[in-house]
């Protein structure tokens, strides 16, 4: 009987194989709500935080923004409208597999930049790099093989200094996802920035709060769906941002609740009396602050963490 593939390779085939998920074009924003969806103001907290690395950095010309895993490219068209502030120094790239839809003015690459003077960002990339996952049985930590279809069955027993370091196994039926491939990437993006920083966006958890059946799941069409590993969905986890930022160095964590209100994005609810003096300006500030709620919502979006990592010059969210 043949072996069914470990899950790393069944999800890499899933998303980033030639009929995979992400290689054949599906946009994210078909299948989930994130950050850059909910409207122009995470940008504009993202290009705060740009100007914080532009004069970190005195002005270099030119400047980088790179928005690595693009998704659609919503997020780099909406820091490139934002760019005058730039004075024109401001080049935009998106590195995504299938080319985006994209405004003129900005690059796409489906490869890594081999260097980066400014900021890039990684915002819901991490979660879709694939994992090796695996499970306790009897007193052993086994490989997880799954088929194309979902079907599960258990292999040969594991040994990960990543596992016994950052999410040691125990109990029967307890799962993890390896981390070992996320913390290098990571490490890796970060050492391409000569100057300036890189920045992640993501869900994720830390030791002593594992979840203790994994984080693994799918995304179709605005559903969470069993992450059946055949090119319809996209298939996540969690990240483990504890190792992730261990691998890179002196970095700051905070929950994106956080790092709005430390970039100035903040809850302001319409001025008493406008609804009768501006209608119109009313409903805009409603609409806003409706906007600005969602992405701080502790339960949702505000749960991501951010975790910034600079490099050669001193930049911070909270620190300066």
């Amino acid at each position: 009987m043949m072996e069914l593939p470990d899950w790393h390779s069944a999800w890499r085939a899933a998303l980033y194989g030639p009929t995979g998920f992400f290689a054949r074009g599906a946009r994210p924003a078909d299948h989930f709500r994130t950050s850059p969806l909910v409207g122009p103001e995470l940008a504009e907290a993202v290009v705060e935080l740009l100007d914080r690395v532009d004069r970190a950095l005195d002005r270099p010309n030119p400047l980088d923004f790179v928005d690595v895993g693009a998704g659609g490219g919503e997020l780099a068209a909406q820091v490139h409208a934002l760019s005058g502030r730039f004075g024109g120094r401001l080049r935009v790239r998106a590195v995504e597999l299938a080319r985006p839809a994209l405004p003129a003015g900005v690059e796409w690459s489906s490869e890594l930049p081999d260097q980066v003077t400014g900021l890039v960002i990684a915002h819901e990339w991490l979660d879709s790099l694939p994992c090796r996952v695996v499970q306790v049985h009897g007193s052993r930590v086994v490989e997880v093989h799954v088929s194309a279809d979902g079907t599960e069955s258990l292999g040969d027993p594991v040994s990960s200094e990543w596992l016994d370091a950052w999410w040691p196994l125990s109990a029967e039926g307890q799962r993890a996802e390896i981390g070992s491939g996320r913390d290098a990437a990571w490490a890796d993006l970060v050492a391409r920035v000569a100057a300036g920083a890189a920045l992640a966006v993501d869900y994720g958890h830390f030791a002593g709060a594992r979840p203790f059946a994994g984080s693994l799941t799918g995304y179709r069409s605005g559903r969470q769906v069993a992450p059946v590993p055949d090119g319809s969905c996209d298939i996540t986890a969690h990240v483990a941002f504890d190792a992730v930022a261990a691998a890179a160095g002196p970095c700051e964590l905070l929950t994106q609740r956080e790092a709005l209100a430390a970039l100035g994005t903040s809850v302001e609810p319409p001025a008493a009396g406008l609804a009768a003096r501006d209608p119109l300006g009313w409903l805009a500030a409603s609409a806003r602050a409706g906007r600005v709620a969602e992405l701080r919502d502790p339960a949702g979006l505000g749960g991501f963490h951010w975790l910034l990592c600079p490099r050669s010059a001193p930049i911070g969210l909270v620190r300066a």
